[in-house]
């Protein structure tokens, strides 16, 4: 397989099969709380893709000199290093985003989105394919938050990106910039991926995967892996 074929496929598997918000159902603490803006989820989802590339890289680089028994704290320490230098230029740049995002920004030291990519793929993996698959799984977790910035901001306040879009005479649904509205959002926008599923596999005769939110664990955390089930329709 060509580079170029390898950073398609990563890009694609990020991004659209793989979605780590409305695929693998992980990473639903700051997905849930900094959402409240599409700014907020926009400078969330690229500071941990900067992350997500940056450790992907640092970790295919020296795989092979770790240890087996002390990969998860050497990941973890990876990782710190990095999300410490993206706080500093973010605290530095962006102090009104950095303010926003709070607790949230230190937390991505131990998000399962970062660490389960640094396990799964860029310790068996070299430097390009594992550059690209982090800034796949980024980029779709960047587009996963934004929209559903975008949508609680429009509902809640009324603007996008702080530009007013809607009417005066509207009334801001104020719940949809409160913690009902992150999971009402979610739950909305996860209920139409299933209903494409579903028509998309009537077509071909298949039985459809849903996916709901919940836990089947997993090695990391037992925490983090999305429940999907066969419909019996």
């Amino acid at each position: 397989m060509s580079k170029l074929d390898i950073a398609k496929e990563r890009l694609y598997n990020g991004i659209i099969k793989e979605n780590t918000i409305f695929v693998q159902v992980i990473a639903m603490c700051p997905t849930l709380a900094v959402t409240t803006s599409a700014i907020n989820g926009l400078g969330m989802g690229l500071a941990a893709t900067a992350v997500l590339v940056l450790s992907n890289v640092a970790i295919s680089l020296i795989r092979k000199l770790i240890p087996s028994k002390i990969r998860i704290p050497a990941y973890i320490t990876v990782i710190a290093a990095f999300v410490t230098i993206i706080q500093f230029l973010m605290q530095g740049f962006a102090p009104s985003l950095y303010k926003a995002l709070g607790i949230f920004m230190p937390l991505i030291v131990v998000n399962c989105v970062i660490l389960g990519r640094a396990e799964a793929f860029a310790s068996k993996n070299g430097v390009f394919a594992s550059a690209f698959d982090g800034l796949g799984m980024g980029l779709g977790f960047t587009l996963a938050l934004t929209v559903l910035g975008i949508i609680r901001e429009l509902l809640g306040v009324g603007t996008v990106f702080g530009y007013k879009i809607m009417p005066a005479s509207y009334k801001p649904a104020i719940i949809m910039i409160l913690a009902p509205g992150a999971f009402f959002t979610l739950g909305i926008l996860m209920a139409l991926i299933n209903h494409r599923r579903i028509r998309k596999a009537n077509k071909t005769g298949e039985k459809p995967k849903l996916v709901e939110l919940g836990c089947k664990g997993c090695n990391l955390c037992n925490a983090c892996q999305p429940v999907t089930h066969e419909s019996k329709n």
